[in-house]
């Protein structure tokens, strides 16, 4: 009933590679046949001068006639051409008297000159059309079988060795560090780089080296790229940008020289930035195993390594890296001489937050009185790209209600859709389950409300979520915490159990709706023992070492198998004693458990302020509804 685990599918992206239906050798027998026609019967047909066959009676009559102009004997036949240059032959007899016809019609007689094909047309008809056919030909069919093993033809054949890194200049990018926010520390720590790239024989004048390297670290979506970019931005030089995954290829050598050609382009481009994304695909730590092989990774890594320390930072080529896996990365790549600094870019806070929305929310139209601080409050722990996609989610909404500018219940609603998905509209649930979703929410905004180190809460719902949650209950600390007291997380896992509470003390039954409760309050408590040193059994010792901590944070057990069973029962014994502090409370206010959860069951969703009201005041439901 509280949020449940977001599962992003990981779906085969990959494209089949379909099998040419028939083979390349079959299209080429059928154009070297096509060309072969055109030589042997259509080329002739076309040079050749149409001639008319008639008998010998016939060119007796034209001779007659005086219709023949010029007359050629040759052997056997006879060929003639009459006054409308039209073309004939005959066979020859014994005729004594031919040669007095013919003087007689006044013809001529000699070659009959046939009019044959210009020389540039039987030239382009016999030789440049079959070549020009076969180029034709060849290049659809290598374009098309290209298309289909995911190649781009010749031109990507040719490319072997090419860093395909996509070359910005600071007027296509057009980002400042102004239109970066949030990220103060990490702004400070790049105006350097920025400030040698303007001007860098203040920093020769003393002798100060600039850092070849700078290593941005931090969670996905907290800016690392635009800061990159911003750099370039701000120092107005060429910006080289990458993907470590670019140089990881099939054929073993191509990514060392994918990095030879990149550092090659830099060089001869500087000063500029080259910005290599998710660095971590070619920078893991080399094998220790003593394991022998021709790896590509590693010849990667290996050139990479040799390209940062063979070019001279003087020229102004600056090296920009990003990783939000910083602990799987060789130490070889994070010593002093290649990347110098390592700049964290983590979770904004609230001021960070705030500002953050406040850059966003210049490219939309707004109303009047929009509380940003409010907004920036709970949407604690986002992202800088959850908060672009809270303000673009408002700016939707503003537009399927029909509205030209955003309101700040357009915001509100945002964050809900940002952490527990849209509204699900057709989930209709019955009677009997909204009630039990009704007690299971109303359980814990009562157990928060009556324990004094808890957040407020601000609104409780009943209205399905994509995520899978069936309601949930919202509560948004007054300041930004930093800090987190041992009573302050017993109260939250407290807070988690009263779910199940509410459901157990009104129906003397248990659902299916807790899942997400136990697995948080379980983790709360493990981690208060393994991490925290929260528990006088072990004190100050930890039991638990945390990997990938920008990627959720994976924990695994450091310690006996002994041991891992009494933190066990520990976390075990907590979680039963935070389920029996609710229990009591709620057993206390069994009454606006009642009121409460009945008042929720008709609106569906309440804020905070119509909660505290109902719980500070003996009203009945009825008269609030009044009012």
């Amino acid at each position: 009933m509280n949020h449940a685990n977001d599962e992003k599918g990981n779906g085969d992206n990959m494209q089949k590679v379909d099998k040419p239906k028939k083979p390349l050798f079959v299209y080429y027998l059928i154009a070297l046949t096509v060309v072969i026609l055109l030589n042997t019967i259509l080329v002739p047909r076309l040079a050749k001068q149409k001639v008319t066959e008639v008998d010998y009676g016939t060119f007796l009559t034209m001779l007659s006639d005086k219709e023949v102009s010029k007359v050629e004997l040759s052997g056997d036949e006879i060929y003639f051409q009459d006054k409308d240059n039209k073309f004939y032959s005959t066979n020859t007899f014994e005729d004594v008297n031919l040669v007095d016809r013919l003087q007689e019609a006044g013809c001529e007689f000699g070659q009959v000159k046939q009019q044959t094909m210009s020389p540039v047309l039987s030239m382009l008809l016999s030789f440049v059309l079959p070549i020009v056919f076969f180029l034709v030909i060849g290049q659809l069919l290598s374009r098309s079988l290209m298309k289909k093993m995911g190649g781009g033809g010749l031109e990507n054949a040719m490319s072997f060795g090419k860093s395909n890194a996509k070359v910005y200049v600071a007027s296509e990018t057009g980002i400042k560090f102004q239109d970066v926010a949030g990220e103060d520390e990490a702004k400070e720590a790049l105006w350097e780089i920025v400030d040698f790239l303007h001007s860098p024989e203040k920093y020769q004048e003393i002798g100060a080296k600039m850092p070849k390297g700078a290593l941005l670290v931090g969670p996905p979506g907290t800016g690392k790229t635009l800061l990159a970019k911003a750099v370039a931005g701000e120092a107005n030089v060429p910006f080289f940008s990458i993907s470590g995954s670019e140089f990881v290829e099939m054929f073993v050598g191509m990514g060392a020289a994918k990095v030879r050609d990149l550092f090659k382009q830099a060089n001869e481009k500087a000063p500029c930035i080259v910005f290599i994304d998710e660095i971590d695909t070619i920078g893991k730590k080399r094998d220790t195993q003593g394991m022998t092989g021709n790896d590509e990774r590693e010849q990667t890594l290996n050139q990479l390594l040799t390209e940062m320390d063979g070019f001279d930072g003087s020229k102004g080529v600056v090296i920009l890296a990003a990783t939000n896996r910083p602990e799987t990365l060789d130490p070889a790549l994070l010593r002093p001489g290649r990347f110098d600094r390592r700049i964290p870019v983590e979770l904004p806070d609230l001021q960070g937050r705030e500002a953050i929305l406040k850059v966003h929310a210049k490219k939309i139209r707004l109303g009047d009185n929009i509380d940003f601080n409010a907004i920036a409050r709970a949407a604690s722990g986002a992202s800088g790209a959850e908060l672009a996609n809270m303000i673009n989610e408002a700016a939707l909404r503003a537009v399927r209600s029909g509205r030209k500018y955003v309101t700040q219940e357009d915001l509100e609603e945002s964050i809900e859709v940002v952490i527990a998905g849209y509204q699900k509209k057709n989930k209709i649930l019955s009677n009997k389950e909204r009630l039990i979703v009704s007690y299971h929410e109303i359980g814990h905004a009562l157990v928060a409300a009556l324990q004094t180190n808890s957040a407020p809460v601000t609104k409780i719902t009943i209205i399905p979520r994509t995520s899978g949650a069936l309601g949930y209950t919202m509560q948004v600390e007054e300041q930004e915490r930093n800090l987190l007291s041992k009573e302050e997380l017993e109260n939250k896992i407290a807070t988690l159990t009263g779910g199940r509470v509410a459901e157990d003390l009104v129906f003397h039954s248990i659902t299916t709706g807790a899942s997400n409760d136990i697995e948080q309050a379980t983790k709360l408590a493990r981690g208060m023992i393994t991490r925290y040193g929260m528990s006088e059994k072990f004190g100050m010792v930890a039991l638990e070492t945390v990997t990938g901590q920008y990627m959720g944070g994976d924990t695994s057990l450091a310690c006996a198998g002994e041991t891992a069973a009494d933190i066990d029962e520990m976390v075990i014994e907590l979680v039963k004693q935070e389920y029996n502090k609710a229990e009591k409370l709620l057993s206390d206010n069994m009454d606006k458990l009642h009121e409460l959860a009945k008042y929720l069951y008709e609106k569906e969703t309440i804020t905070g302020e119509e909660f505290m009201k109902i719980l500070n005041n003996k009203t009945e439901v009825a008269e609030i509804e009044e009012k």
